[in-house]
């Protein structure tokens, strides 16, 4: 049977439509951040909400559970399922497809955490240490209005997630944000899934592509086992070390691009190829160090840690090497030593 929609309805339909398809990404963006708030009563706004130049609210991130570190905003445990809806339709917004994917990953990995946790096993130790992890205990919050003009942040994550997206117009700023992963391998209705695997994978084949002279340029004199420039080390610089992406080939030039790829394309399209631009502009003056096991076991993340160094960019990758599999536990980094938190100026 054919249903005929009556001439206005079909009208106004394809006017939406096309009006969707119109809209900018931060137009979106922006209409979905008002979307979720609408979703909220007021007080319940007075806790998502926070100045942009909230300072204390803009370093309130770690990898650590919320019970050592404890997030301000709404958890999605206390949210309606048409507010948790709304809240992740909002982040959807600010990501790539393949950003929102891995954040739903990582949050998985977590729920799975908390199942095991809860059975008596693993740190945190015994029964109602499920309370630590999972789905639930992840916080939203939004600093500044939303905006198409001006600056405003959305803030997600919880445990080995920090996500801090400025919205500056056009452009996302995704820095500072953390990436990790516990377990790091699991499997989940038949499947396995390893949320930090393009990471690992792309970087080990960027290794293996080195020659001898050049592995050991990158390989570092010391031992590194977690992040240099994790959680509390805003404003902190380190030299760069290693091998130099002006001493690489063509290839493997753009196998290094492609692992910050893994990080820069996390946000939305449009805001990730800006980024891409500019990370590529600063190719020759990156860097790339290496500390730890050179081989990997199929299917499998790296016990080595990496880092990727330039002009606009630190990326750190951190198996954590303190008890367990490290290859189960990473940590991973994302900053702009000039840019985090959107702090500079935009430029015409």
């Amino acid at each position: 049977m054919t249903i005929r929609l009556p001439f206005w309805m079909a009208t106004l339909t394809v006017f939406s439509m096309s009006s969707a398809m119109a809209q900018t990404p931060t137009a979106r963006i922006v209409s979905s951040a008002n979307s979720f708030l609408s979703t909220l009563d007021q007080k319940q706004r007075e806790r998502a909400l926070f100045a942009f130049d909230d300072e204390e609210q803009r370093v309130r991130w770690s990898n650590l559970p919320i019970s050592i570190v404890r997030r301000a905003g709404l958890n999605m445990g206390e949210l309606s399922p048409a507010q948790r809806a709304a809240a992740f339709s909002l982040v959807s917004a600010v990501l790539s497809k393949k950003g929102f994917e891995k954040v739903q990953q990582i949050m998985d990995g977590d729920e799975l955490l908390k199942t095991n946790q809860g059975k008596g096993g693993g740190k945190g130790g015994g029964k109602g240490g499920g309370a630590m992890f999972g789905k639930d205990l992840y916080y939203i919050s939004i600093l500044g209005t939303p905006s198409e003009k001006n600056l405003w942040m959305l803030q997600f994550g919880g445990h080995h997630l920090a996500l801090n997206i400025t919205i500056a117009g056009e452009r996302g700023i995704l820095t500072p944000s953390l990436t990790g992963a516990q377990p790091a391998v699991y499997t989940i209705d038949g499947k396995t899934v390893r949320p930090l695997r393009q990471e690992s994978d792309k970087a080990l084949a960027l290794f293996n592509a080195l020659e001898e002279n050049q592995r050991k340029q990158a390989i570092l004199t010391y031992r590194v086992s977690d992040l240099v420039l994790g959680p509390g080390q805003d404003g902190k610089t380190i030299q760069p070390e290693g091998l130099k992406a002006s001493s690489m080939n063509e290839k493997q030039r753009a196998m290094l691009l492609d692992v910050i790829a893994e990080w820069a394309g996390i946000v939305h399209d449009s805001a990730a190829a800006t980024r891409m631009a500019e990370l590529k502009a600063d190719l020759n003056d990156t860097w790339f160090a290496w500390s730890g096991p050179t081989t990997v076991t199929s299917g499998s993340n790296l016990t080595a840690y990496y880092r990727i160094q330039g002009p606009h960019l630190v990326i750190e990758y951190a198996p954590q090497q303190m008890g367990g599999d490290p290859a189960m536990h990473i940590h991973a980094m994302y900053r702009d030593p000039t840019n985090d938190y959107g702090r500079k100026p935009a430029t015409k």
